[in-house]
């Protein structure tokens, strides 16, 4: 173990010392940058924006990841394996070459414009830019967690236990929602736990996707070092979304157990 302490001491626990005293010292010491966040309605909006874009990822991600996973779980093991190579597939590309690829998609002369116009669509509404694009390509990249998680917790799922309940007279939809349904909702909050805090910390798809006017904090923060230098104030910012994500992880912890969150 301790060439992997080493490593994560030297790019990890030191360069996040150095933003927690960066985020106190810069460019006077004290609690200023902390007061700035709490008092400036922009931060309050940016950090408001941030919350409700990861939870409407996360609720997008369970509503299409759910059926697709229902699917592989009751599939055959070939089935199920060729679905979940497609669904890992986008593991193999970056996340700048997929938002690029959205760009090219919804811009004003790609074909998803196109399609609109020719279904009658006149003119065509704006997408790129704008927060629908950059939640449709972050539902886009992160689904693959909410599918693997949910399809760990279906797969282990006790057919018996559906049998028995239509043994007992239970229709099929009151199977699923009364069986089904409460045995994969662990799933469903691994998922959606691991989607919204990655989605906490988006920076490349919310900056080339988003609306300037919907920033999330990660652009925030890049703004603030690239054009203003303030490294304090984006210091301060940093430290507060760890802050954030900590407690969502703390909450999750205190009642499930930080073990099953990877299933």
């Amino acid at each position: 173990m301790l060439p992997l302490v080493l490593f994560l001491s030297a790019f990890f626990l030191v360069p996040l010392v150095q933003v927690a005293m960066m985020s106190v010292t810069e460019p006077e010491p004290g609690f200023g940058n902390y007061a700035h966040l709490a008092e400036d309605a922009l931060y309050l909006q940016v950090f408001l924006n941030t919350f409700l874009t990861a939870l409407g990822v996360a609720v997008c991600c369970l509503l299409l990841g759910y059926p697709l996973a229902y699917l592989m779980a009751q599939s055959s093991p070939r089935v199920a394996a060729l679905l979940m190579l497609l669904v890992t597939m986008s593991f193999w590309t970056s996340f700048l070459v997929r938002t690029y690829a959205w760009m090219v998609l919804l811009g004003n002369n790609g074909p998803v414009t196109a399609l609109l116009a020719l279904l009658g669509w006149d003119p065509a509404p704006h997408l790129l830019f704008t927060r629908f694009s950059s939640t449709l390509a972050m539902v886009h990249i992160l689904i693959p967690y909410m599918v693997m998680s949910l399809y760990s917790v279906m797969k282990r799922i006790d057919p018996a236990l559906l049998r028995a309940a239509e043994s007992l007279g239970a229709k099929p939809w009151s199977v699923f929602r009364q069986v089904y349904l409460p045995l994969s909702a662990p799933g469903m909050v691994n998922g959606a736990t691991l989607v919204f805090m990655i989605c906490l910390g988006f920076y490349v798809t919310p900056v080339l996707l988003g609306s300037p006017q919907e920033q999330m904090v990660a652009g925030l923060i890049g703004t603030q070092i690239e054009e203003f230098l303030d490294f304090g104030q984006a210091s301060a910012m940093a430290m507060v979304l760890l802050a954030s994500t900590l407690v969502v992880l703390t909450v999750y912890h205190r009642r499930f157990g930080l073990d099953r969150l990877w299933g």
